[in-house]
C-alpha cells in the first residue's frame, strides 16, 4: 500500500483539486481556459481552504482551546467549511446568515449541528450588519472565536499557501490569467500575490456581479455601487477587506445575471456540470478575458461550488422568472 496516497481526515482533503479543460469554451475561443474544481474539497466548496486555515490560525495563537466555539457572519459555504472542520476538532459552530440565503444551505448547516442564526440583509455600516453580530455574540462567549473571514488575513494566506501553488505546478508555469469573484476577497487576493511573485505579468481579473461595488473601484480607485441586486450569493461587496487591500489586480469585468444564468444551464445541458451562480460569474468572465486577450492564451478561473444547494433558486424557472430572467442556456457564448 503506497501512504503517499493516503490522506488523513477531513483536513488532509481540503485542496489539491483538479485543473479541468471547460472544452466549449475553450474551442469557441481559442484560448485554454481552465477550472480548479474546487467543488472536489470535502465540504463542497473552495471555502473549506479559508476555513481551515482560520481555525489553524486561532488554535495556535491559543484563542481556541478545547471544547471551545467558532462563530461567523457567512452567507454560507464558508460556514458549511467552518461546521465540517468544527465538527472534525470537537468545536462548537455558530453561524449568521443574512436570510437572503438559499434554504438549502440553511438545512445542511443545521444538519451538520452548526447553531444559525438568520438575520435581516442590512448594509455593512449598520451596526446590526450579520458579520458585526457575530462578532459581538463571539466576544460575550467564553473559549469563544470570531472567524471573521472577511478580514481574516488567514483567509488570503490559504490561497497563497495552496491555491495559488497548485495553479502554478498545474500549469507548468503557463498561465497568462487568472479571473476570480470576489466574496472576502481572499481567493483573488492570496492567488495574486503568489502567481505575482512568480510571473509579474500574469493577469489578474477580478468577476464582479451586478449589484457590488468592487468593478468600479478596480477601475476608479473607489468603491462605487453598480445598480442591483443579484441573485448570487457570497460574492460582491460594498467595501473592500482587509483580505482584499493592497492587492495586485489588473482589470474587472462585470457581468449581469442573465449571462450568469444562461453560462449556468448551459454548462449543465452542453458539458454536464452541474455549477453554481459564482462559478457562472467566473465563467463568463473568463470568456471576457480570453476574447480580449485573443486566441492562444491560458485563463485559470475558480469552479467554486456545485448547483445543489441552489435548486429552490438559480434552478427553479418560477423563481428566475420573478426576477426577470430566462432559461437559455444558448446565449451564454454572448457573455
Amino acid at each position: 500500500m503506497d501512504s503517499m496516497n493516503i490522506r488523513s481526515g477531513f483536513a488532509g482533503t481540503v485542496g489539491n483539486t483538479p485543473l479541468v479543460r471547460l472544452e466549449a469554451l475553450s474551442k469557441e475561443t481559442g484560448c485554454e481556459i481552465l477550472g480548479k474544481a474546487e467543488f472536489l474539497n470535502p465540504g463542497g466548496s473552495v471555502k473549506d481552504r479559508a476555513a481551515l486555515w482560520i481555525i489553524r490560525e486561532h488554535e495556535r495563537s491559543g484563542a481556541l482551546g478545547p471544547g471551545g466555539i467558532v462563530v461567523e457572519g457567512t452567507a454560507g459555504n464558508t460556514g458549511i467549511g467552518l461546521a465540517h472542520v468544527c465538527n472534525a476538532r470537537g468545536y462548537g459552530c455558530v453561524i449568521f446568515m443574512p436570510d437572503t440565503q438559499s434554504p438549502e444551505k440553511v438545512e445542511l448547516l443545521r444538519t451538520l449541528g452548526a447553531e444559525v442564526h438568520l438575520k435581516p440583509a442590512v448594509p455593512y455600516a449598520d451596526p446590526m450588519n450579520y458579520q458585526k453580530q457575530a462578532g459581538r455574540h463571539a466576544a460575550s462567549l467564553p473559549n469563544a472565536v470570531w472567524a471573521n473571514q472577511f478580514d481574516n488575513l488567514a483567509n488570503r494566506q490559504a490561497h497563497y499557501e495552496s491555491t495559488g501553488p497548485e495553479i502554478w505546478a498545474q500549469t507548468g508555469g503557463r498561465i497568462d490569467a487568472f479571473v476570480s469573484a470576489v466574496g472576502t476577497g481572499g481567493t483573488l487576493a492570496g492567488v495574486s500575490r503568489f502567481l505575482k511573485e512568480r510571473r509579474p505579468d500574469v493577469r489578474i481579473v477580478l468577476a464582479d456581479p451586478m449589484g457590488s461595488a468592487l468593478y468600479d473601484w478596480v477601475h476608479t480607485g473607489t468603491p462605487t455601487m453598480s445598480p442591483g441586486p443579484s441573485i448570487t450569493e457570497g460574492i460582491g461587496n460594498s467595501r473592500v477587506t482587509d483580505n482584499l487591500a493592497g492587492t495586485a489586480i489588473d482589470d474587472a469585468v462585470q457581468v449581469t445575471d442573465q449571462a450568469m444564468v444562461d453560462m449556468v444551464y448551459r454548462q449543465l445541458r452542453e458539458e454536464g456540470w452541474f455549477f453554481g451562480s459564482s462559478t457562472g460569474i467566473n465563467l463568463c468572465a473568463a470568456v471576457a478575458v480570453a476574447r480580449k486577450l485573443g486566441p492562444g492564451h491560458t485563463i485559470v478561473t475558480i469552479l467554486c461550488d456545485s448547483g445543489a444547494k441552489y435548486q429552490s433558486r438559480l434552478f427553479n424557472a418560477g423563481y428566475l422568472a420573478s426576477k426577470g430572467l430566462v432559461v437559455d442556456g444558448s446565449k451564454a457564448q454572448s457573455c
